[in-house]
Protein backbone atom coordinates (compact mmCIF):
# COMPACT_ATOMS: atom_id res chain seq x y z
CA UNK A 1 0.00 0.00 0.00
CA UNK A 2 1.48 3.40 -0.91
CA UNK A 3 2.73 5.88 1.67
CA UNK A 4 0.97 9.23 1.91
CA UNK A 5 1.90 11.62 -0.88
CA UNK A 6 3.31 15.08 -0.08
CA UNK A 7 0.58 17.64 0.57
CA UNK A 8 1.10 19.51 -2.71
CA UNK A 9 0.99 16.29 -4.73
CA UNK A 10 -2.11 15.16 -2.87
CA UNK A 11 -3.92 18.40 -3.73
CA UNK A 12 -2.88 18.17 -7.37
CA UNK A 13 -4.16 14.61 -7.55
CA UNK A 14 -7.41 15.54 -5.85
CA UNK A 15 -7.99 18.46 -8.18
CA UNK A 16 -7.43 16.14 -11.14
CA UNK A 17 -9.96 13.75 -9.64
CA UNK A 18 -12.49 16.58 -9.50
CA UNK A 19 -11.81 17.26 -13.18
CA UNK A 20 -12.61 13.62 -13.89
CA UNK A 21 -15.90 13.95 -11.99
CA UNK A 22 -16.80 16.94 -14.17
CA UNK A 23 -15.80 15.02 -17.31
CA UNK A 24 -18.20 12.16 -16.50
CA UNK A 25 -20.95 14.38 -15.04
CA UNK A 26 -23.09 14.63 -18.21
CA UNK A 27 -23.57 10.85 -18.30
CA UNK A 28 -24.43 10.78 -14.58
CA UNK A 29 -26.95 13.60 -14.96
CA UNK A 30 -28.57 11.77 -17.87
CA UNK A 31 -28.73 8.60 -15.76
CA UNK A 32 -30.32 10.45 -12.85
CA UNK A 33 -32.97 12.05 -15.06
CA UNK A 34 -33.72 8.72 -16.76
CA UNK A 35 -34.29 7.02 -13.41
CA UNK A 36 -36.43 9.96 -12.24
CA UNK A 37 -38.67 9.36 -15.27
CA UNK A 38 -39.34 5.68 -14.41
CA UNK A 39 -40.04 5.71 -10.63
CA UNK A 40 -40.26 2.14 -9.30
CA UNK A 41 -40.97 0.79 -5.83
CA UNK A 42 -39.21 -1.67 -3.51
CA UNK A 43 -37.66 -4.69 -5.26
CA UNK A 44 -39.39 -3.76 -8.54
CA UNK A 45 -36.74 -1.31 -9.81
CA UNK A 46 -36.29 -3.29 -13.04
CA UNK A 47 -35.82 -0.40 -15.46
CA UNK A 48 -33.84 1.69 -12.99
CA UNK A 49 -31.45 -1.17 -12.29
CA UNK A 50 -31.05 -1.82 -16.03
CA UNK A 51 -30.11 1.84 -16.54
CA UNK A 52 -27.40 1.53 -13.87
CA UNK A 53 -26.20 -1.75 -15.37
CA UNK A 54 -25.76 -0.10 -18.77
CA UNK A 55 -24.01 2.95 -17.28
CA UNK A 56 -21.52 0.71 -15.44
CA UNK A 57 -20.75 -1.33 -18.54
CA UNK A 58 -20.32 1.82 -20.62
CA UNK A 59 -17.83 3.08 -18.00
CA UNK A 60 -15.79 -0.14 -18.21
CA UNK A 61 -16.86 -1.87 -15.01
CA UNK A 62 -17.27 -5.62 -14.74
CA UNK A 63 -20.91 -6.07 -13.75
CA UNK A 64 -22.47 -8.86 -11.71
CA UNK A 65 -26.27 -8.61 -11.80
CA UNK A 66 -28.68 -10.15 -9.31
CA UNK A 67 -26.31 -10.25 -6.32
CA UNK A 68 -27.68 -11.58 -3.01
CA UNK A 69 -30.39 -13.30 -5.09
CA UNK A 70 -32.07 -9.92 -5.58
CA UNK A 71 -33.02 -9.33 -9.23
CA UNK A 72 -32.67 -5.55 -8.90
CA UNK A 73 -29.32 -5.53 -7.08
CA UNK A 74 -26.00 -5.41 -8.90
CA UNK A 75 -22.26 -4.99 -8.41
CA UNK A 76 -19.84 -3.15 -10.69
CA UNK A 77 -16.13 -3.63 -10.02
CA UNK A 78 -12.87 -2.34 -11.52
CA UNK A 79 -9.20 -2.04 -10.57
CA UNK A 80 -6.50 -4.29 -9.20
CA UNK A 81 -4.87 -5.09 -5.85
CA UNK A 82 -4.78 -2.41 -3.13
CA UNK A 83 -7.66 -1.19 -0.95
CA UNK A 84 -11.23 -1.82 -2.09
CA UNK A 85 -13.53 1.20 -1.88
CA UNK A 86 -17.28 0.58 -2.14
CA UNK A 87 -19.80 3.20 -3.26
CA UNK A 88 -23.43 2.54 -2.35
CA UNK A 89 -26.20 3.59 -4.72
CA UNK A 90 -29.99 3.44 -4.54
CA UNK A 91 -32.75 3.97 -7.09
CA UNK A 92 -36.11 3.06 -5.53
CA UNK A 93 -39.00 5.54 -5.46
CA UNK A 94 -42.05 6.09 -3.25
CA UNK A 95 -45.80 5.69 -3.87
CA UNK A 96 -48.07 8.69 -4.14
CA UNK A 97 -45.36 11.29 -4.83
CA UNK A 98 -45.68 11.72 -8.58
CA UNK A 99 -45.05 15.33 -9.61
CA UNK A 100 -44.33 17.42 -12.68
CA UNK A 101 -40.64 18.29 -12.87
CA UNK A 102 -39.86 21.86 -11.87
CA UNK A 103 -43.46 22.76 -10.98
CA UNK A 104 -43.84 24.92 -7.87
CA UNK A 105 -47.44 23.83 -7.35
CA UNK A 106 -48.66 20.32 -6.68
CA UNK A 107 -49.17 18.75 -10.13
CA UNK A 108 -49.17 14.94 -10.02
CA UNK A 109 -48.36 13.20 -13.29
CA UNK A 110 -50.81 10.71 -14.82
CA UNK A 111 -49.98 7.08 -14.19
CA UNK A 112 -49.22 4.95 -11.18
CA UNK A 113 -48.44 7.84 -8.83
CA UNK A 114 -44.87 6.84 -7.91
CA UNK A 115 -42.25 9.56 -7.51
CA UNK A 116 -38.68 10.13 -6.39
CA UNK A 117 -39.66 12.02 -3.26
CA UNK A 118 -36.46 10.97 -1.48
CA UNK A 119 -34.08 11.75 -4.33
CA UNK A 120 -32.78 8.23 -4.93
CA UNK A 121 -32.48 8.93 -8.65
CA UNK A 122 -29.76 11.41 -7.66
CA UNK A 123 -28.33 9.14 -4.99
CA UNK A 124 -27.49 6.26 -7.30
CA UNK A 125 -26.22 8.47 -10.11
CA UNK A 126 -23.83 10.49 -7.92
CA UNK A 127 -22.42 7.37 -6.25
CA UNK A 128 -21.85 5.81 -9.67
CA UNK A 129 -20.25 9.08 -10.83
CA UNK A 130 -17.84 9.04 -7.88
CA UNK A 131 -16.96 5.40 -8.58
CA UNK A 132 -16.40 6.12 -12.29
CA UNK A 133 -14.13 9.10 -11.59
CA UNK A 134 -12.11 7.17 -9.00
CA UNK A 135 -11.70 4.30 -11.46
CA UNK A 136 -10.36 6.71 -14.08
CA UNK A 137 -8.06 8.37 -11.49
CA UNK A 138 -6.57 5.01 -10.53
CA UNK A 139 -5.88 4.26 -14.18
CA UNK A 140 -4.12 7.62 -14.62
CA UNK A 141 -2.03 7.48 -11.44
CA UNK A 142 -1.20 3.78 -11.63
CA UNK A 143 -1.98 3.36 -7.95
CA UNK A 144 -3.26 -0.06 -6.87
CA UNK A 145 -6.84 -0.10 -5.71
CA UNK A 146 -10.27 -1.49 -6.48
CA UNK A 147 -13.54 0.38 -6.92
CA UNK A 148 -16.94 -1.17 -6.39
CA UNK A 149 -20.37 0.23 -7.07
CA UNK A 150 -23.26 -1.51 -5.34
CA UNK A 151 -26.71 -0.93 -6.80
CA UNK A 152 -28.93 -1.43 -3.75
CA UNK A 153 -32.70 -1.92 -4.07
CA UNK A 154 -35.51 -1.28 -1.63
CA UNK A 155 -34.09 1.16 0.89
CA UNK A 156 -37.58 2.55 1.46
CA UNK A 157 -38.67 -0.01 4.03
CA UNK A 158 -37.52 -3.12 2.16
CA UNK A 159 -34.05 -3.22 3.78
CA UNK A 160 -32.31 -4.34 0.59
CA UNK A 161 -28.85 -3.71 2.02
CA UNK A 162 -29.64 -5.82 5.10
CA UNK A 163 -30.38 -8.74 2.77
CA UNK A 164 -27.15 -8.01 0.90
CA UNK A 165 -25.19 -7.95 4.16
CA UNK A 166 -26.71 -11.28 5.16
CA UNK A 167 -25.58 -12.72 1.80
CA UNK A 168 -21.99 -11.56 2.40
CA UNK A 169 -21.66 -9.47 -0.77
CA UNK A 170 -19.66 -6.75 1.02
CA UNK A 171 -16.83 -9.13 1.94
CA UNK A 172 -13.46 -7.72 0.94
CA UNK A 173 -14.50 -4.07 0.99
CA UNK A 174 -12.24 -1.83 3.10
CA UNK A 175 -14.61 1.12 3.32
CA UNK A 176 -18.08 2.08 2.09
CA UNK A 177 -19.01 5.59 0.97
CA UNK A 178 -22.48 6.90 0.24
CA UNK A 179 -24.67 9.99 0.59
CA UNK A 180 -28.22 11.23 0.67
CA UNK A 181 -29.90 14.17 -1.09
CA UNK A 182 -31.07 16.97 1.17
CA UNK A 183 -30.73 20.66 1.94
CA UNK A 184 -27.16 20.93 3.22
CA UNK A 185 -23.57 20.04 2.29
CA UNK A 186 -22.04 18.12 5.18
CA UNK A 187 -20.93 14.82 6.63
CA UNK A 188 -24.11 13.09 7.70
CA UNK A 189 -24.03 12.32 11.45
CA UNK A 190 -23.94 8.56 12.09
CA UNK A 191 -27.27 8.57 13.88
CA UNK A 192 -30.24 6.38 13.01
CA UNK A 193 -32.70 4.05 14.66
CA UNK A 194 -32.56 0.29 14.40
CA UNK A 195 -35.92 -0.84 13.08
CA UNK A 196 -38.05 -3.95 12.77
CA UNK A 197 -41.11 -4.28 10.54
CA UNK A 198 -43.30 -7.15 11.69
CA UNK A 199 -46.85 -8.30 10.95
CA UNK A 200 -49.05 -9.69 13.75
CA UNK A 201 -51.71 -12.06 12.44
CA UNK A 202 -54.64 -12.95 14.68
CA UNK A 203 -56.90 -15.89 13.81
CA UNK A 204 -60.25 -16.49 15.49
CA UNK A 205 -63.62 -17.92 14.53
CA UNK A 206 -66.35 -16.27 12.52
CA UNK A 207 -69.98 -16.27 13.61
CA UNK A 208 -73.25 -14.45 13.05
CA UNK A 209 -72.76 -11.29 15.08
CA UNK A 210 -76.45 -11.07 16.08
CA UNK A 211 -77.77 -14.64 16.13
CA UNK A 212 -74.78 -16.39 17.68
CA UNK A 213 -72.12 -13.91 18.82
CA UNK A 214 -71.06 -16.24 21.64
CA UNK A 215 -69.73 -18.69 19.06
CA UNK A 216 -67.37 -16.13 17.56
CA UNK A 217 -63.79 -15.33 18.55
CA UNK A 218 -62.95 -11.93 17.09
CA UNK A 219 -59.52 -11.50 15.58
CA UNK A 220 -60.29 -7.79 15.27
CA UNK A 221 -60.90 -7.57 19.02
CA UNK A 222 -57.48 -9.13 19.58
CA UNK A 223 -55.77 -6.59 17.32
CA UNK A 224 -57.61 -3.72 19.02
CA UNK A 225 -56.57 -4.96 22.47
CA UNK A 226 -52.99 -5.31 21.26
CA UNK A 227 -53.00 -1.70 20.05
CA UNK A 228 -54.36 -0.52 23.40
CA UNK A 229 -51.66 -2.46 25.24
CA UNK A 230 -48.91 -1.02 23.06
CA UNK A 231 -50.26 2.48 23.58
CA UNK A 232 -49.92 1.97 27.34
CA UNK A 233 -46.38 0.68 26.73
CA UNK A 234 -45.36 4.04 25.25
CA UNK A 235 -45.08 5.53 28.76
CA UNK A 236 -42.57 2.85 29.73
CA UNK A 237 -40.18 2.59 26.79
CA UNK A 238 -36.97 4.55 26.07
CA UNK A 239 -37.69 8.14 24.93
CA UNK A 240 -36.00 7.67 21.54
CA UNK A 241 -37.91 4.46 20.74
CA UNK A 242 -40.74 4.59 18.25
CA UNK A 243 -43.77 2.35 17.59
CA UNK A 244 -46.05 2.77 14.58
CA UNK A 245 -48.86 0.53 13.33
CA UNK A 246 -51.33 0.14 10.48
CA UNK A 247 -54.04 -2.38 9.65
CA UNK A 248 -53.33 -4.54 6.64
CA UNK A 249 -56.49 -6.60 7.08
CA UNK A 250 -59.19 -5.47 9.50
CA UNK A 251 -61.24 -8.62 9.07
CA UNK A 252 -63.67 -7.63 6.36
CA UNK A 253 -66.31 -4.99 5.80
CA UNK A 254 -69.40 -6.78 7.12
CA UNK A 255 -70.20 -5.64 10.69
CA UNK A 256 -72.64 -8.54 11.17
CA UNK A 257 -69.85 -11.13 10.81
CA UNK A 258 -67.38 -11.72 13.65
CA UNK A 259 -63.94 -11.21 12.00
CA UNK A 260 -61.97 -14.45 11.91
CA UNK A 261 -58.66 -13.01 10.74
CA UNK A 262 -56.92 -9.67 11.21
CA UNK A 263 -53.39 -8.51 10.38
CA UNK A 264 -51.79 -5.44 11.90
CA UNK A 265 -48.36 -4.22 10.75
CA UNK A 266 -45.96 -2.79 13.32
CA UNK A 267 -42.80 -0.76 12.81
CA UNK A 268 -40.57 -0.77 15.89
CA UNK A 269 -37.54 1.51 16.24
CA UNK A 270 -34.90 2.02 18.93
CA UNK A 271 -31.46 3.70 19.12
CA UNK A 272 -29.57 0.41 18.83
CA UNK A 273 -30.07 -3.25 18.05
CA UNK A 274 -30.11 -4.38 21.69
CA UNK A 275 -32.87 -1.94 22.64
CA UNK A 276 -34.81 -2.79 19.50
CA UNK A 277 -34.75 -6.52 20.25
CA UNK A 278 -35.91 -5.79 23.82
CA UNK A 279 -38.76 -3.57 22.59
CA UNK A 280 -39.82 -6.20 20.04
CA UNK A 281 -40.02 -8.79 22.82
CA UNK A 282 -42.29 -6.58 24.90
CA UNK A 283 -44.60 -5.86 21.96
CA UNK A 284 -44.80 -9.55 21.14
CA UNK A 285 -45.80 -10.39 24.71
CA UNK A 286 -48.60 -7.80 24.50
CA UNK A 287 -49.82 -9.49 21.31
CA UNK A 288 -49.74 -12.88 23.04
CA UNK A 289 -51.77 -11.42 25.91
CA UNK A 290 -54.35 -10.01 23.52
CA UNK A 291 -54.71 -13.43 21.92
CA UNK A 292 -55.22 -15.03 25.33
CA UNK A 293 -57.90 -12.51 26.27
CA UNK A 294 -59.87 -13.16 23.09
CA UNK A 295 -59.22 -16.91 22.77
CA UNK A 296 -57.64 -16.36 19.37
CA UNK A 297 -54.24 -17.43 18.08
CA UNK A 298 -51.41 -15.10 17.15
CA UNK A 299 -48.50 -15.54 14.76
CA UNK A 300 -45.97 -12.92 13.75
CA UNK A 301 -43.90 -12.55 10.61
CA UNK A 302 -40.87 -10.30 10.24
CA UNK A 303 -41.05 -8.37 6.97
CA UNK A 304 -37.79 -6.40 7.15
CA UNK A 305 -35.31 -4.95 9.59
CA UNK A 306 -32.46 -2.44 9.70
CA UNK A 307 -29.56 -1.94 12.09
CA UNK A 308 -28.59 1.44 13.53
CA UNK A 309 -25.66 3.29 12.00
CA UNK A 310 -22.19 2.67 13.35
CA UNK A 311 -20.01 5.78 13.03
CA UNK A 312 -16.33 5.91 12.14
CA UNK A 313 -14.65 9.11 13.30
CA UNK A 314 -11.44 8.91 11.16
CA UNK A 315 -13.53 8.26 8.06
CA UNK A 316 -15.92 11.11 8.84
CA UNK A 317 -13.02 13.50 9.44
CA UNK A 318 -11.46 12.48 6.11
CA UNK A 319 -14.70 13.29 4.29
CA UNK A 320 -15.07 16.58 6.17
CA UNK A 321 -11.59 17.60 5.00
CA UNK A 322 -12.67 17.06 1.38
CA UNK A 323 -15.85 19.10 1.91
CA UNK A 324 -13.79 21.97 3.31
CA UNK A 325 -11.27 21.85 0.46
CA UNK A 326 -14.04 21.88 -2.12
CA UNK A 327 -16.29 24.48 -0.49
CA UNK A 328 -20.06 24.82 -0.91
CA UNK A 329 -21.89 23.91 -4.14
CA UNK A 330 -21.53 26.53 -6.91
CA UNK A 331 -25.20 27.37 -7.28
CA UNK A 332 -26.16 29.93 -9.91
CA UNK A 333 -28.48 32.91 -9.69
CA UNK A 334 -31.09 30.82 -11.54
CA UNK A 335 -30.69 28.00 -8.97
CA UNK A 336 -31.30 30.48 -6.16
CA UNK A 337 -34.38 31.90 -7.85
CA UNK A 338 -35.82 28.42 -8.36
CA UNK A 339 -35.08 27.50 -4.74
CA UNK A 340 -36.78 30.68 -3.53
CA UNK A 341 -39.89 29.86 -5.54
CA UNK A 342 -39.93 26.28 -4.27
CA UNK A 343 -39.38 27.44 -0.70
CA UNK A 344 -42.51 29.60 -0.95
CA UNK A 345 -44.55 26.35 -1.09
CA UNK A 346 -43.28 25.36 2.38
CA UNK A 347 -44.52 26.66 5.71
CA UNK A 348 -42.22 27.94 8.46
CA UNK A 349 -42.58 24.75 10.50
CA UNK A 350 -41.42 22.55 7.61
CA UNK A 351 -38.40 24.76 7.06
CA UNK A 352 -37.50 24.92 10.75
CA UNK A 353 -37.81 21.14 11.12
CA UNK A 354 -35.07 20.52 8.55
CA UNK A 355 -32.67 22.76 10.50
CA UNK A 356 -33.62 21.33 13.88
CA UNK A 357 -33.27 17.74 12.67
CA UNK A 358 -29.54 18.46 12.45
CA UNK A 359 -29.41 20.74 15.52
CA UNK A 360 -28.62 23.74 13.33
CA UNK A 361 -29.75 27.31 14.00
CA UNK A 362 -32.70 28.22 11.80
CA UNK A 363 -31.83 30.61 8.96
CA UNK A 364 -35.04 31.86 7.35
CA UNK A 365 -33.00 33.77 4.74
CA UNK A 366 -31.16 30.71 3.33
CA UNK A 367 -32.82 29.52 0.11
CA UNK A 368 -29.97 27.20 -0.93
CA UNK A 369 -26.97 25.90 0.97
CA UNK A 370 -24.20 28.52 0.89
CA UNK A 371 -21.73 26.93 3.29
CA UNK A 372 -20.21 23.61 4.36
CA UNK A 373 -21.62 22.56 7.72
CA UNK A 374 -19.01 21.71 10.37
CA UNK A 375 -18.76 18.06 11.33
CA UNK A 376 -20.13 17.31 14.78
CA UNK A 377 -20.73 13.55 15.25
CA UNK A 378 -23.59 14.05 17.70
CA UNK A 379 -25.21 16.85 15.69
CA UNK A 380 -28.01 14.72 14.30
CA UNK A 381 -29.47 13.39 17.55
CA UNK A 382 -32.81 14.92 16.61
CA UNK A 383 -32.77 13.22 13.18
CA UNK A 384 -33.96 9.78 14.14
CA UNK A 385 -35.03 7.89 11.05
CA UNK A 386 -33.89 4.47 9.88
CA UNK A 387 -31.74 3.36 6.95
CA UNK A 388 -30.35 0.05 5.75
CA UNK A 389 -26.97 1.76 5.36
CA UNK A 390 -26.80 0.95 9.07
CA UNK A 391 -26.47 -2.76 8.28
CA UNK A 392 -23.52 -2.09 5.97
CA UNK A 393 -21.82 0.01 8.65
CA UNK A 394 -21.60 -3.03 10.96
CA UNK A 395 -19.63 -5.09 8.44
CA UNK A 396 -17.64 -2.37 6.59
CA UNK A 397 -16.41 1.02 7.89
CA UNK A 398 -18.97 3.41 6.41
CA UNK A 399 -19.39 7.15 5.94
CA UNK A 400 -22.27 9.17 4.50
CA UNK A 401 -22.45 12.66 3.07
CA UNK A 402 -25.48 14.89 2.85
CA UNK A 403 -25.67 16.62 -0.52
CA UNK A 404 -27.37 19.98 -1.13
CA UNK A 405 -29.76 19.14 -3.96
CA UNK A 406 -32.92 20.97 -2.94
CA UNK A 407 -34.18 24.26 -1.55
CA UNK A 408 -33.36 24.57 2.14
CA UNK A 409 -36.28 23.29 4.15
CA UNK A 410 -37.54 20.79 1.58
CA UNK A 411 -38.83 17.78 3.54
CA UNK A 412 -37.98 14.31 2.31
CA UNK A 413 -40.90 12.19 1.06
CA UNK A 414 -42.66 15.24 -0.37
CA UNK A 415 -43.88 16.32 -3.81
CA UNK A 416 -41.50 19.28 -3.56
CA UNK A 417 -38.55 16.87 -3.39
CA UNK A 418 -39.84 15.05 -6.47
CA UNK A 419 -40.30 18.35 -8.32
CA UNK A 420 -36.66 19.31 -7.77
CA UNK A 421 -35.25 15.89 -8.65
CA UNK A 422 -34.10 16.71 -12.17
CA UNK A 423 -33.50 20.45 -11.81
CA UNK A 424 -30.21 22.24 -12.50
CA UNK A 425 -30.00 22.87 -8.74
CA UNK A 426 -30.16 19.13 -8.03
CA UNK A 427 -27.62 18.35 -10.75
CA UNK A 428 -25.15 20.87 -9.29
CA UNK A 429 -25.56 19.41 -5.81
CA UNK A 430 -25.13 15.80 -6.93
CA UNK A 431 -21.94 16.55 -8.91
CA UNK A 432 -20.59 18.48 -5.91
CA UNK A 433 -21.14 15.59 -3.50
CA UNK A 434 -19.72 13.11 -6.04
CA UNK A 435 -16.45 15.08 -5.91
CA UNK A 436 -16.39 14.78 -2.12
CA UNK A 437 -17.06 11.03 -2.21
CA UNK A 438 -14.50 10.34 -4.93
CA UNK A 439 -11.84 12.39 -3.12
CA UNK A 440 -12.56 10.57 0.15
CA UNK A 441 -12.07 7.24 -1.63
CA UNK A 442 -8.81 8.45 -3.19
CA UNK A 443 -7.51 9.56 0.22
CA UNK A 444 -8.19 6.09 1.63
CA UNK A 445 -6.28 4.50 -1.24
CA UNK A 446 -3.24 6.78 -1.08
CA UNK A 447 -3.01 7.15 2.71
CA UNK A 448 -2.22 3.83 4.36
CA UNK A 449 -2.17 5.36 7.86
CA UNK A 450 -5.69 6.73 7.48
CA UNK A 451 -7.04 3.42 6.24
CA UNK A 452 -5.45 1.63 9.18
CA UNK A 453 -7.09 4.06 11.65
CA UNK A 454 -10.43 3.49 9.93
CA UNK A 455 -10.06 -0.27 10.20
CA UNK A 456 -8.89 -0.15 13.82
CA UNK A 457 -11.81 2.08 14.85
CA UNK A 458 -14.29 -0.29 13.27
CA UNK A 459 -12.66 -3.35 14.84
CA UNK A 460 -12.84 -1.81 18.33
CA UNK A 461 -16.53 -1.01 17.93
CA UNK A 462 -17.41 -4.48 16.69
CA UNK A 463 -15.43 -6.06 19.53
CA UNK A 464 -17.48 -4.09 22.09
CA UNK A 465 -20.83 -4.63 20.38
CA UNK A 466 -20.86 -7.70 18.10
CA UNK A 467 -23.32 -7.50 15.23
CA UNK A 468 -26.49 -9.51 15.74
CA UNK A 469 -28.39 -9.22 12.50
CA UNK A 470 -32.07 -8.43 13.00
CA UNK A 471 -32.78 -10.02 9.61
CA UNK A 472 -34.08 -13.58 10.19
CA UNK A 473 -32.07 -16.15 8.25
CA UNK A 474 -35.18 -17.70 6.69
CA UNK A 475 -36.71 -14.44 5.50
CA UNK A 476 -36.92 -14.50 1.68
Amino acid sequence: MPDPLPEAAMHANTDRLWDLVEAHAPQAIALSDAVWAVPELNFAETRSCALHDRALRDAGFHVTPGIASLPTALLGEAGRDGPTIAFLGEYDALPGLSQQAGATTHRPLPGDGNGHGCGHNLLGAASLLAATALKAWLAETGLPGRVRYYGCPAEEGGAGKAIMVRAGVFAGADAAITWHPGSFAMVLPPVSLASLRVDFIFAGRSAHAAAAPHLGRSALDAAELMNIGVNYLREHMPPAARVHYAYLDAGGSAPNVVPARTTVAYSLRAPNLAEMHALAGRVRRIAEGAAMMTETTMTCAVVSSMANLLGNRPLEEAMQAQFERLGPPPFTTADRAFATAMRATLDTQQIATVFRALNLPVRPDMAVCDTVIAHVPERGRAMMGSTDVGDVSWVVPTVQALGATSAVGTPLHSWQMTAQGCSALAHTGMVHVAKVMAATGAELIRNAALLERVRATHARQIARHPHISPMPSGLP
